[in-house]
């Protein structure tokens, strides 16, 4: 999944972002860490471009293609 930073900072409902940010969580990814992204992964969903809905279809429309379901 891919989400921006700042999307990331607004959806956390236990301020760990804030806390990272005042220097109480150390190493804390995106922060403190780096974040890295995978190289190549199987699915990739941008949840901050799209609805709950939209992202669920296309985890949904990924496994039926390589029929897991």
């Amino acid at each position: 999944m891919v989400c921006s930073l700042e999307e990331c900072e607004k959806r956390d409902p236990k301020g760990l972002y804030k806390r990272a940010r005042i220097g109480e969580i150390k190493n804390f990814t995106g922060i403190s860490a780096p974040y890295e992204e995978p190289m190549s992964p199987e699915i990739l969903i941008e949840t901050d471009k799209i609805t709950v809905e939209e992202a669920a279809d296309q985890i949904y429309q990924y496994l039926k293609e390589k029929r897991v379901i």
